[in-house]
């Protein structure tokens, strides 16, 4: 087994982790990114083809480099995808592609990663790989008859993976919006959840954005009502009224509950005849490879503005609320990543004095 000893390892490629990796590259820090997957940006690449970002491009730019282009467009995924590859080469990011971290312990003070046959030490590391990397349906969706298909929002691309027939889409956030939009284009749709609200476009003009960022933050009673909110109530939807629904033939139902007959069964009691399910049900917590007892039960650890207290030299990037409303946006890593690489900067050991 090959090992290598950093004194930052950043777990993660996407942008959480590229923009940690700005900072610690100006710093004279050496440090290493390790990322799963083939290539930088593939994460975005693989999502489905019509998206767009939700923010526009003058709020789209990592530390260093804006995001090119007109100031008010909205990338599709394939340029959010070209721009993270463009600038990890830009700014010569030392990061190592298709390295999956398997498991990260402790042995007395340097943190172990394995990642297959290969070990890397660290002083400190960067947790950047995201707060929901593994997809989420319901237990009884094993129930439906096998006719059915069954696509999480993860596997979507575009309707052509669809059967003929009914589709029926369960969670009614942005992700559920935007895909039973796409999907109306060539089925019938039936949009399953409670409505989530929306946000006014207005959000997103430059003096509201800027605002925004800075009051609603943990810091501040907004901020805390906001995040309990969104963790209860879902994300607001974003570019998309209720009438849009209406206007693309989708009709609006309630909850999936259950399974009746092997077909997908409303909280009102009513099965629904659909040959297609597609589960925009969310992601969830998977910090089981975290072998460390602040990450106990798999669970993220407590932290603050993603310093873990409990366990010196552990760091997360890129949480949902992490500090502020954008802080899992790619606007709000910039932010979160100086104040965790200054934290990480401050515990370094301060160089001795020559003598002469």
């Amino acid at each position: 087994m090959t090992s290598e000893h950093f004194e930052v390892v950043v777990v993660g490629g996407g942008q959480a982790g590229l923009a940690v990796g700005f900072h610690p590259a100006r710093r004279n820090i050496n440090f290493v990114i390790l990322d799963a997957y083939p290539r930088v940006g593939e994460a975005w690449r693989r999502r489905w083809e019509s998206l767009r970002l939700f923010t526009p491009a003058r709020l789209d730019g990592l530390p260093g480099t804006p995001f090119p282009g007109r100031a008010g467009a909205l990338p599709t995924k394939d340029e959010m995808a070209n721009y993270l590859g463009s600038y990890a080469g830009h700014h010569k990011l030392p990061i190592r592609l298709g390295i999956r971290v398997d498991a990260l312990s402790r042995e007395e003070a340097p943190f172990v990663l394995n990642a297959g046959n290969r070990r890397f030490e660290a002083d400190q590391v960067v947790v950047a790989t995201g707060g929901h990397p593994n997809p989420k349906r319901p237990d009884f969706a094993a129930e439906l008859d096998q006719g059915i298909l069954q696509l999480h929002s993860s596997d979507y691309r575009d309707p052509s993976q669809l059967q003929d027939g009914d589709v029926l889409v369960v969670g009614a956030g942005n992700s559920g919006a935007e895909i039973a939009l796409d999907a109306a284009q060539q089925h019938r749709v039936w949009l399953a959840g409670r409505p989530t609200g929306s946000v006014s476009p207005v959000l997103y003009s430059r003096p509201s954005w800027w605002l925004a960022t800075k009051l609603i933050t943990v810091k501040t009673s907004i901020g805390r009502k906001m995040a309990t909110q969104l963790r209860t109530k879902g994300t607001p939807l974003v570019r998309i009224r209720e009438s849009d629904f209406a206007a693309a033939g989708i009709a609006r139902v309630p909850r999936v509950e259950g399974v009746e007959g092997g077909k997908p069964c409303l909280d009102d009691g009513r099965p629904l005849d659909v040959r297609n399910v597609v589960w925009c049900t969310g992601f969830k917590h998977d910090y089981s490879w975290i072998k460390l007892p602040a990450a106990a039960g798999g669970d993220i650890p407590a932290h603050e503005r993603g310093v873990v207290p409990s366990e010196p030299g552990l760091y997360f990037m890129g949480l949902p609320f992490q500090f502020g409303h954008n802080s899992a946006l790619i606007d709000g890593v910039g932010r979160d990543a100086e104040y965790v690489v200054n934290r990480i900067a401050g515990t370094r050991p301060k160089a001795k004095p020559v003598e002469v």
